[in-house]
């Protein structure tokens, strides 16, 4: 952990903790964030890389102000993980049939493409609140309750130390909470470079976003215990240990004696005993953890998973439209080439992601080999493009305290084409 002192942003008497290495780039996007606000402090974890005006893995702590943009869009996102009584090698034989259950009843993407509507009471609270944009929302929430998503979530199934089975989700809000995000910083300044969205917390405006902002993150909750019990039943087993918590969400904290807005954009609560599951990259080891005494100076906060290594387009290559004709279904050509093919009855055209570091075709062999059920997923999520989860968390050795690992056994992702608008 170190102390930085900010230049050029206004926030020289700030003090900012940062734990491991980060570009120049991230550090000074969460010194525009403190500097909104005279004494705001920061924390930027060893996950952490540039976000949506706030950088994700970044904390930064207001006396009187909250930060829609800070937050993001995916309002609650988060994680669950419940430990079972069933025991991974009483479940490996029947492992394929779960993993093919787990995707055909739980949706992953844009919305419900499989099994009936999840109902909860989470629904009643959007059908009465009193913000009109959320009640507007309700069918949409109502569709999306208990779906995944896309990009980094998750539905994984983990074997423990002791060979117990844990199941493992992430994910938050989905439209209900970009909706409610976007109606609050509709004319703001957009994109990374953006300063801080800054709302006063006695105004009307900063009332009506806490309040938003707290029934979303409930929806996120909901959603991941729909999602959790879906996947219970399918193992036909019950939780006998669960730890929730949420890393997208303004929470009023009390720190050395004072009151403070601290706005976690993908940065796990780690209070002294707080657990939390932290999630690595696909087919590696997540961790259960507990804050110290000593995360104080981290403003109770920790990470909330691996932390990129490279881009979604320099793992997975850009996007690029193709032709393929239907003799040679998996020859991707020009449209020229395709035309010419010899006994070319039908030219169809295909997008084919090209020029990236990662074969996913390889990462998915690599997976099958460590006896790992993978379906879905795509080479942006595959363990290259991510940092290693205990790097990460020895750069905060002392702050947290390690008392679970979990292995991975079958993990279910969105696929890489999977339409899903709905993401930070």
């Amino acid at each position: 952990m170190r102390e930085a002192n900010s230049s050029g942003t206004g926030a020289d008497d700030r003090t900012i903790r940062i734990f491991g290495d980060h570009d120049a780039a991230t550090v000074a996007q969460l010194e525009r964030c403190v500097a909104g606000e005279e004494g705001a402090r920061g924390v930027l974890c060893a996950d952490g890389h540039l976000g949506y005006s706030q950088p994700i893995g970044g904390v930064v702590a207001y006396r009187e102000h909250v930060s829609p943009s800070g937050a993001g869009f995916d309002l609650g996102c988060g994680n669950k993980a419940v430990r079972t009584e069933l025991r991974a090698a009483d479940l490996r034989p029947d492992l394929p049939r779960v993993m093919d259950e787990v995707v055909g009843r739980i949706s992953f993407g844009v919305g419900r493409s499989a099994g009936t509507k999840a109902d909860h009471p989470i629904l009643d609270e959007i059908r009465t609140t009193d913000l009109r944009p959320q009640r507007k929302l309700y069918d949409l929430a109502a569709d999306q309750l208990g779906t995944v998503g896309s990009g980094n979530h998750f539905v994984c199934l983990f074997e423990d130390e002791d060979g117990l089975v844990w199941v493992g989700v992430h994910f938050g809000s989905r439209g209900f909470g970009h909706r409610t995000a976007t109606h609050f910083m509709e004319g703001a300044p957009s994109g990374m470079e953006a300063p801080p969205l800054l709302l006063h917390d006695k105004t009307d405006v900063g009332q009506s976003y806490v309040a938003a902002m707290g029934l979303a993150a409930r929806y996120a909750f909901a959603g991941r215990d729909v999602v959790v019990d879906a996947v219970l039943d399918i193992l036909g087993a019950d939780a006998v240990d669960e730890i929730h918590n949420n890393h997208n969400e303004i929470w009023r904290e009390t720190h050395d004696g004072e009151q403070w807005w601290v706005v976690r954009k993908g940065a796990t609560p780690a209070f002294p005993g707080q657990r939390g599951f932290v999630g690595a990259s696909m087919g590696e080891p997540s961790v259960i953890l507990e804050g110290t005494e000593a995360a104080r100076g981290a403003l109770f906060s920790t990470v909330h998973g691996a932390g990129r290594a490279m881009s979604r387009t320099a793992a997975a290559g850009r996007p690029r439209k193709r032709w393929r004709n239907d003799v040679d279904h998996d020859l991707y050509m020009t449209r020229a080439e395709a035309q010419a093919a010899p006994r070319a009855r039908k030219v169809k055209s295909v997008r084919v992601r090209e020029g990236g570091a990662i074969d996913y075709d390889t990462v998915r062999a690599e997976l099958r080999a460590k006896g790992i059920e993978l379906r879905g997923g795509g080479a942006d999520e595959a363990p290259g493009a991510y940092k290693r989860l205990p790097q990460v968390l020895a750069a905060h050795e002392g702050t947290v305290r390690v008392l679970h690992t979990l292995i991975p056994i079958g993990v279910a992702m969105a696929g890489a084409d999977t339409y899903d608008p709905y993401k930070d």
